[in-house]
């Protein structure tokens, strides 16, 4: 007999779509009619392990009802569709809400061979819940919590399908064009860097600005910085990026020659700039992941510059403001990221299992793209870098390739719901499921 119901979780860091792709697997599980039921596990798959699970029915109701009008965008993918479009009903609200309805967790599973018990608990709850699917949204990590639990269905021989559905502001999972998250976070940071940019040319006296953006060991959203140059504007001057070795002597010099030519220096880097030994500017603590807690990059260049130069030099570190900025969602990215889930769902109930779905970009100008599925298998634990033939030879800049690839992805405006002044956003009250 066909099990009964859908379960989906989110995972890893938040971001302005992963809400939208939250979204887009109740409407695929809603229309579908293939199930009767879809809910949530709060904080990912520990929400699973302490049966804490959350009634999505409210959402469901709506896509049932027709009132799921973010498919308007989906449908059209015109950008005049999504400057003008505004949600209304609870799903469309839930799709342009930032950050992770359900919650989220950083938890390793270890691998089955070496320890199942907890596959064994995870699984006897599925089965007591009659799941039949089981969608995890989320980034790298993420995605090796999925590929775990699809090849540990597949040793006991249990029909429960698993999909991953992507994510990430760092864009670094491969086989895909990029991740939904990305867009909106490199929307922010071009335009706060433009804004800034007003800010600090306004006093004519020698002055450096220093802005640290996240990246552990890809540079996807440092690259995207270079949004903010247009006709009358030319900062930042200068960008650093992981992929390449990072020297402080060059840093220096090359804030020396840009002096020569203006008052004003902003330079753009990493987080996870490193020096030729691969040791960080700054590294911290270690994540669960055994993932270096990074921070404090710019600061420390803003000491080395003052140092060195005795200028006047500030930091700064957008630190999760590039996140969670809803009100500077890029409609790409909201469309694309509600139609990842629904393919997702597709896909599943076609019979897959252990796969992610992905976007292939068909063509620039005008932007086109299409979603495929790829196995989990090659994408798990996997880091996807900006190319470095998209970094310049003096490894301070980016070339006219990266301007090309992120351009499209910023595209679309939303008009969020306001109440007081302020973005009216979905809350999770936190009630779970008997």
């Amino acid at each position: 007999m066909m099990r009964k119901r859908v379960l989906v979780a989110q995972s890893g860091g938040p971001t302005v779509a992963i809400n939208a792709s939250l979204a887009g697997v109740i409407a695929g599980v809603a229309r579908s009619g293939e199930y009767e039921r879809i809910i949530g596990a709060a904080n990912g798959i520990l929400g699973v392990l302490n049966e804490r699970f959350i009634d999505l029915s409210i959402f469901e109701n709506d896509v049932k009802a027709g009132n799921d009008s973010i498919s308007d965008i989906v449908t059209s993918g015109n950008d005049d569709v999504q400057k003008a479009w505004c949600p209304k009903s609870q799903l469309d609200r839930l799709a342009v809400t930032p950050s992770m309805y359900l919650g989220s967790c950083r938890f390793k599973l270890p691998f089955y061979e070496e320890d199942s018990r907890l596959y064994e608990k995870i699984f006897a709850i599925l089965d007591k819940n009659d799941i039949g699917m089981f969608f995890y949204i989320g980034g790298n990590d993420s995605m090796d919590t999925v590929n775990k639990l699809s090849a540990y269905a597949k040793s006991i021989s249990s029909d429960i399908r698993f999909a991953g559905i992507p994510k990430s502001i760092d864009n670094d999972l491969p086989h895909t064009d990029h991740t939904p998250g990305y867009g909106s976070a490199a929307k922010y940071i071009a335009a706060s860097i433009a804004e800034m940019a007003h800010d600090v040319k306004i006093y004519d006296i020698p002055c450096v600005t220093i802005i640290e953006l996240m990246g552990r060991n890809a540079g996807w959203l440092t690259g995207a910085a270079a949004l903010a140059r247009n006709e009358y504007n030319e900062l930042p001057q200068l960008i650093y990026l992981p992929e390449v070795d990072f020297d402080k002597d060059e840093f220096i010099e090359d804030v020396k020659n840009e002096l020569k030519k203006s008052n004003c220096v902003m330079v753009a880097v990493s987080e996870g700039i490193h020096d030729s030994d691969g040791n960080y500017i700054n590294a911290g603590t270690s994540d669960t992941f055994g993932h270096d807690q990074l921070g404090g990059a710019a600061k420390t260049l803003e000491f080395l510059v003052k140092e060195k130069l005795h200028i006047k030099c500030r930091s700064v570190e957008i630190n999760i403001m590039q996140r969670c900025a809803a009100h500077m969602a890029a409609g790409t990215d909201i469309r694309e990221a509600y139609e990842l889930g629904i393919a997702g769902v597709k896909y599943a109930i076609e019979g897959n299992t252990g796969f992610i779905p992905v976007l292939k970009r068909i063509s620039d100008a005008p932007y086109r793209s299409v979603i495929e599925y790829a196995d989990l298998k090659s994408i798990a634990n996997v880091e996807k870098k900006v190319p470095l033939e998209w970094i310049n030879k003096a490894h301070n800049n980016v070339t006219d390739n990266m301007l090309e690839y992120v351009k499209p992805l910023i595209n679309g405006e939303i008009m969020l719901p306001y109440k007081n002044g302020l973005p009216d956003h979905l809350w999770q009250d936190t009630k779970y499921m008997d």
